[in-house]
């Protein structure tokens, strides 16, 4: 049964953290199941990398991004499994909108994980390491952002609208030092690099999103059974066709995600549930709807009380 006013949100990059779904793991069988199903698409076993590798080899995007879909989806298999309720509406942050067109019927699962772990390649080698950087601004509008990149040589831009206040840039290295700098002046409350290795969703990724394309072509995409939020327009998509080319655009262009949560509420969602590890989400939506109320569903026991509550 759908529930008209709930939506399910899949995080992105930097909810990773060695150890995580541990407990999850232990007692729900959808969840060892998807992990077994992403061990067999990649060729590796990814839950004793989780459990037992290093932080920095979890970090290393091609990684990340495989980890974190499958931890998402190992927590919504295992909801749908408890009797969870349909959402109305799903949205991912970046790499979280993958995750949300497999929630949503429109990617399969093991077609998704090996395209994210290419994804995070082609990203990777799209900018030099070195040469590509990424900072957060907060405390100053998106306007004062948006001037400070435009009067810096190089490329910088606002790619990430995570809530009021809270965006993040990227582009070259020196520019966005630059632009760190003026945004100090002009007041920003925090204006600090951030630890990536490239600069994400800015024109500097339109090879890495010419080399998704190619991939892309050869994936079946169905149109999705619960609506997705997208992050380039902040709107639903129901064409396959036109959901593989917001793909391609996603990984060159910034992330609407005050935008995304706004068109939820719009369509009077008033619950939303952060399925993956972390509440990095449930902490932008105070931000941007103080009217919502977060659940997550990493643990058994908040798995279980958000059954509860949303039952």
């Amino acid at each position: 049964m759908s529930e008209s006013n709930i939506a399910f949100l899949f995080p992105g990059q930097g909810s990773q953290k060695v150890g995580m779904l541990a407990a999850a793991y232990e007692q729900y069988e959808a969840v060892r199941d998807t992990f077994a199903e992403a061990a067999e698409a990649l060729g590796y076993d990814m839950w004793d990398l989780i459990q037992n590798g290093e932080q920095d080899a979890l970090n290393l995007t091609e990684t990340t991004q495989p980890v974190l879909l499958t931890s998402s989806i190992a927590l919504w298999r295992a909801w749908q499994a408890e009797g969870g309720a349909r959402p109305a509406l799903m949205a991912g942050h970046s790499l979280g909108e993958f995750s949300a067109l497999v929630a949503a019927g429109s990617l399969g699962f093991a077609d998704a994980v090996r395209l994210v772990r290419q994804r995070g390649q082609f990203m990777q080698t799209a900018v030099p390491v070195g040469e590509g950087a990424m900072a957060a601004i907060i405390g100053v509008d998106d306007a004062v952002i948006n001037d400070a990149c435009a009067a810096v040589d190089g490329v910088v831009a606002a790619v990430n609208f995570n809530s009021p206040g809270q965006v993040v840039i990227a582009g070259h290295t020196a520019a966005v030092d630059a632009a760190i700098a003026k945004l100090k002046e002009a007041g920003a409350k925090r204006a600090m690099p951030l630890p990536v290795s490239a600069p994400f969703h800015t024109e500097l990724m339109k090879p890495a999103g010419e080399r998704l394309a190619e991939v892309l072509a050869e994936i079946t995409i169905a149109a999705p059974e619960v609506p997705v939020v997208h992050n380039v327009h902040a709107q639903t998509e129901s064409d396959p066709e036109k959901i593989r080319a917001l793909l391609v655009e996603q990984i060159y262009s910034p992330v609407q995600w005050t935008r995304c949560v706004q068109t939820m509420v719009d369509a009077g969602v008033e619950r939303v549930v952060e399925c993956g590890p972390g509440k990095v989400l449930s902490g932008l939506n105070r931000r941007i709807d103080k009217s919502l109320t977060s659940f997550s569903l990493e643990e058994p026991d908040s798995l279980a009380s958000t059954l509860a509550e949303l039952a």
